[in-house]
Parts: structure tokens; sequence; C-alpha cells
């Protein structure tokens, strides 16, 4: 399925669709990677729109038509990935690959008199359209061209893909690749595996192992970490994501200041800056650690470094910021992030098996709200036209398109040198436009203070402008976490079918894991046969769509009726017990 322009671009002249053949490959099929395994889960639940990918590849002035299918005709016979499909009965998720010795593609052309507005942009603009419907996994060629023409002369590829076979990393070699059979150049041989072998090594001995290793550190973090690093009376609306604006920061200040923070600290670049991120994130939510996803491709290794296909897997970086000043958090990133890194390849249906099973133990839901994707170490040509043709700004916030973001908080880093350029999404019911453009530029402020000495921590607010998010005194940090208990009380209330629901902040119990303060809900059942195991089932299921500082109680104790005063605690207290527990398993 190709995609014509957004619907609000006229076309004098009516698209046309060619159908490009491609034979010589050899067929193939085997298991799934485990990067292709992880894009699938998202690819059958997500929108579109969010787990798509799309590029624009500029074709030079005077290249034929006929080079440009050709040029694309000649990748798909390279590239094992671009002939991938991946079988399966209706219902369910693939479990196996197939790769086609031969077959066909389309290419819808779009010709134009005049390319209209930006040129760039608007290819853009079209190649995101793309993204828009779900690929059909089992037929579907992965990617969906759009060839841009003025007067009949190719001017920009514009294409969508399928995250099943391709990352940004993989789309990025294509387009590298493209650019040179369009100048005639003959590319080297293949080096890296291609998936069907990429998938052997994974289920070897040392892949397997490898997985497991990932799976412990990360369940580690998801039992013990905060669960919503925005937990805050605004925080995250029940159950819908948010469209939040593209806000661009190029700056040779920043860039400046990185430098020169990091030849003082004598650690690269990206931890300094991955420092810095982690210690504002955690500093404008409150938190005294940060958990952030960062995405990696994995390619660390010869064997997967240029080759098609997804490798995209999340490294969860937890970075405890609870040190005096800056300088001691860069030296803490710097391992911190090799050991994310280390366990960033896991088999991703195991693991949200196993999120989903440690969440509902914790009576929580961990949310992926903070994503950190530095890119910066890609040369320069794999970034893209739009990242590169700019000159560079001694400091500017501009801000861009709006999108659907999935999480709260993401960033790009496309450059550290010479400028920082970084793009920004946040969630516009946590960060207000002025809020985030203080964040961005809150960044270089740290970074500029970083480069001339050490930070104390508790002077972030002075130093960055970015204030901590306020909370009423009724919040509480309870197992890692900030917790509303009024929010819980109308979570609970409204999972148990809108039964008279008291909650209070009390001591665990003896002999409870992690003995300390806690949160005890009183339920009046009434007649109703209610058990605290229902009551926990009935509010882990609702709790990601609950809103903000949800985390449920320790205990349930279940009384017929409520006390004349529903609202003192010790009247609750004083009721009489038709059954308690913690709804987990075990009985209190």
């Amino acid at each position: 399925m190709n995609s014509p322009a957004p619907e609000d671009t006229v076309h004098p002249i009516p698209p046309r669709t060619l159908t490009v053949a491609y034979t010589g490959g050899q067929e193939r099929r085997g298991p799934i990677t485990m990067g292709q395994a992880n894009m699938i889960r998202c690819i059958l639940r997500d929108d579109p729109t969010h787990i798509n990918i799309h590029d624009v590849w500029p074709v030079p002035e005077g290249t034929a038509l006929e080079a440009v299918t050709d040029a694309l005709r000649a990748l798909a016979v390279r590239h094992e990935g671009l002939r991938t499909t991946f079988p399966h009965p209706p219902g369910s998720a693939p479990v196996e690959q197939a790769v086609a010795a031969e077959g066909t593609f389309t290419v819808t052309v779009l010709d134009h008199t005049e390319l209209p507005g930006d040129p760039a942009e608007y290819a853009e603009s079209v190649a995101r359209a793309a993204r828009a419907g779900r690929y059909a996994l089992d037929r579907e060629f992965p990617l969906r061209i759009t060839l841009l023409t003025v007067a009949g002369a190719p001017a920009y590829a514009a294409l969508a893909c399928s995250h099943a076979v391709a990352d940004g990393s993989a789309l990025a070699i294509l387009r590298e690749e493209f650019g040179e059979l369009l100048a005639g150049k003959e590319l080297p041989e293949l080096a890296s595996l291609p998936p069907v072998d990429l998938a052997a090594v994974e289920a070897s001995p040392a892949g397997l192992r490898k997985s497991e290793a990932s799976l412990r550190y990360w369940e580690r973090i998801i039992r013990s970490g905060p669960q919503e690093m925005f937990a805050e009376p605004r925080g995250r609306r029940p159950g819908i994501d948010e469209e939040a604006r593209q806000l661009t920061l190029r700056s040779r200040r920043g860039g400046r200041a990185l430098a020169e923070a990091a030849r003082r600290t004598g650690h690269p670049e990206a931890t300094v800056l991955m420092a810095a991120w982690c210690a504002l994130v955690a500093h404008r939510a409150g938190q005294d650690s940060c958990v952030t996803a960062v995405p990696t491709a994995n390619r660390f290794h010869p064997r997967v470094a240029r080759s098609v296909t997804t490798t995209a897997q999340d490294a969860l970086l937890h970075l405890d910021t609870g040190v005096p000043a800056f300088d001691a958090l860069v030296a803490r990133t710097w391992g911190a992030v090799l050991n994310a890194y280390r366990h960033s390849q896991f088999d991703s249906v195991r693991l949200w098996e196993m999120i989903g099973r440690v969440t509902a133990e914790r009576g929580s839901h961990f949310g992926r709200d903070v994503v950190f994707n530095d890119v910066s170490a890609l040369p320069a040509p794999l970034l893209g036209t739009d990242m590169q043709d700019h000159d560079a700004v001694e400091h500017e916030l501009a801000w861009g398109p709006p999108q659907a973001l999935p999480t709260r908080l993401l960033a790009f880093t496309y450059r550290t040198a010479p400028e920082l350029h970084i793009s920004l999404w946040a969630a516009p019911s946590l960060f207000t436009p002025e809020e985030a453009e203080g964040f961005l530029s809150g960044l270089v402020l740290l970074l500029e203070a970083a480069a001339d000495g050490d930070v104390p921590m508790a002077a972030l607010t002075e130093v960055t402008g970015v204030r901590p998010a306020e909370r009423g005194p009724e919040w509480l940090r309870l197992d890692g976490c900030w917790v509303s208990p009024e929010a819980v009380r109308d979570a609970l209330g409204r999972a148990v079918g809108g039964l008279p629901v008291h909650v209070a902040e009390e001591p665990e119990p003896d002999g409870a894991d992690g003995a300390g303060p806690g949160l005890t809900a009183y339920i009046a059942r009434g007649d109703a046969p209610l058990t605290p195991a229902d009551a926990h089932r009935a509010l882990t299921a609702l709790i990601p769509a609950a809103g903000s500082g949800v985390l449920a109680p320790g205990r349930y104790v279940l009384v017929t009726d409520p006390p004349a005063d529903p609202d003192r605690s010790g009247a609750w207290r004083r009721t009489k017990t038709i059954e308690e527990g913690t709804g987990r398993g075990r009985q209190v």
C-alpha cells in the first residue's frame, strides 16, 4: 500500500503507480529476531502513525526515473530484510519470517509543475502521511514509496517503512546506499548478518544468556524504581495519548558548554549530556532518581552494524541522582549507561509478561514516561538533509508540527557540535509551551554552569530556572513512588463498583515485604461477594487509565458498613473487620 500526499495538498497532475519487479535473491525461512518480535508487538498494538517510521531520500538533479526504480530494485535484491514477510494465522502474533527470492513492489509517482512551499518540508509531510495504515505483516512490501517529480524529473523519494523490518539506522543505511547507486558507485559486499542469521545467533546459548541477564536487570528496576516519573496533580490524562508540538533547540552556546564540561570532567560528551538530562528530568519531576528509556539499535558489533533489519530495543537507565553535585552524577552516569546498554537485548514478549506480572504484584503501572534518543554519533550523511542544511546559530528555539505522543517527554539529540541540536516533545498536560522552552534552555544553562565548575544539585532551580513539580501535602512517597491517597481512593471506588472506600497511610504489618509506611484501603462491601484479591485485581486493571499518582494499597480491609464518620481513619479502624489481606496471594 502506497499513500498519496496529505489530503490538503492539491495536485494538478493525477498520481500514477509503477509496479517494479525484482528477482535474484535467495528464498529463506526462520524464526524472528528479538528486535523484530519487539516491533511486531508494537505494530499489532499501537496506532500505526506511532510505530511506522519514515524517511526522505533526495534525488540528485538530472536523475532519470528509470535510474530511481533500478536503485530501489537493487536495494530489494541486496537486503533480505526488504524481501521479508511474517506469515502467521489470523489472530496470532508472528514467530517466523519468510524471505522471498523474487517479487514486486509499487512506487506512487506524484508529478508537479513545481513543488509547493519548502520542497524538503513538503516531501517530509508526504512521507509522514504514508505512515498511516497498519502494515499487513504477512504479505505487504515494507516500503511505501512515493516519488515526487517535477515535470517528470525525480526530486525526492518520500517513504514510510514497517518497523518490523527496519529501524532508523537501517533506513539511514538504505538512504546512503540509494545515493551511492544513483551516483553510479558499486556497493561493497555485505558484512553484517541478515535477519534470519541474526535470529540464529540470538537463539544460541550465549544469546539466551544475554537475554536472561537483561530480563533480570529490567525486573530490578521495575520492582524498585519510580513507576511514573511525572506523578503530580496535573499528570497524564487517563487512558489517552496527547498531541505534542515539536520544539527544536539549536545552540552554539550549548555545544561549547558541553564540550568544555566534558573536557573539565574528563568524561565523554554523551555521558555529560545524559547526566544533565537525567538531572533536569529528576529535578523537574521532584524525584530522587531518573528512569529513562534510551532507544538503542544494538549495533555495537560488526555483525549487525550495517544490517538492514530492526535491532531497536530499549535500554532502560535508572540513575540515582541523589548526589551532592553534578560531577559525581557524571561519574555515576558512565557506569549506569554502560550497564543499561549491556542489558538492552531481550525476548520482548517475556519482558512484557514480566512487567505485567511485577506491576500487578506491586500494584502499579510502569510508564515509559521519558525517552532520550541520542543519534548524534551517527555519521552526518545518515542523519538526513533536514538535520544538516542549517547554519549553526548562537541559541534558537523553534516550534514545529504536532504529533501524537505515547510518552510524556521525548527527546532526540541530532548534534552536539558545533551546536547542540535537540528536538523535544513534551506532554502539554505537564509542560506549558513556556515550560517546555524553559526546560531546553535550562539544559543549556546547566551545561554552561558545569563548564565553569561543579554544580551543587541543590542549586538546580537557581541555575536552570526549572522548578520542581508542585504537589500538595497530601501526596506521599511510598515504595519509591509519589502517591496521591485521594486518587487511589477514587480509582479504587470506581474499581469496586462505587462501594464506600477510605484510604489511609498506616504502618505496614509486621513481616510484610518492605515493612514501613503504606496505604491501607477500607472497603464497606455490604453483602457484595468481594475479597481483597478481587479488589486488588479490579484496581490494577484500572490503574493504567486511572490518572496520576495511583499505587495499589498494601492492605485491603473489608467491613460490612461504613462508619458514621467516613472521613476519619480511626472510625474505620473501629469497625468490625470481615476479611483483610494484601490481595496479592498472601494474607496479612
